[in-house]
């Protein structure tokens, strides 16, 4: 009897051990047949890849050509700016400040007001954009101390 019961456990186990050795056996094959799939795909995209790095590294190139350029092209306006500058602002300083004195001295060249109604004091108004300013000339100053009231 004991040699009965032995020989069926023995059976069970090695029944087993087939299954499992006949799964693992279909895993292994599906990983293979996995793996052969993944490496024809993967060579060329692979290639691919690296032609796009390549042409990546072209274009990158001529940016950087291009960038150099243009670093030369801003140094060159610099410069031509400074020059011109440096040979225009002078003068052109000059006659714009000519050109100012000229105004103020043409402006100042002005008749003095006749009297009005109001007697000699009457003060002078200049009219700017629609609103009436009275004239800081003719004036009399009148000083105010730190309360506001006049001196």
């Amino acid at each position: 009897m004991a040699g009965i019961l032995v020989a069926v456990f023995w059976a069970i186990l090695v029944s087993f051990l087939a299954v499992v050795l006949v799964r693992l056996a279909q895993t292994l094959r599906a990983t293979t047949k996995l793996v052969a799939d993944v490496t024809e795909q993967a060579v060329p995209l692979l290639a691919d890849a690296s032609a796009t790095v390549r042409s990546a590294q072209t274009q990158l190139d001529k940016v950087d050509a291009i960038a150099s350029d243009v670093q030369e092209v801003t140094s060159n306006a610099s410069a031509l700016s400074t020059t011109v500058a440096s040979t225009f602002g002078g003068p052109l300083v000059k006659v714009a400040a000519f050109g100012y004195g000229v105004r103020q001295a043409l402006g100042r060249r002005t008749e003095p007001e006749p009297e009005t109604a109001r007697g000699r004091g009457s003060a002078r108004r200049t009219v700017i954009v629609g609103r009436t300013v009275p004239s800081a000339r003719g004036r009399r100053s009148q000083r105010r101390n730190a309360r506001g009231q006049k001196d």
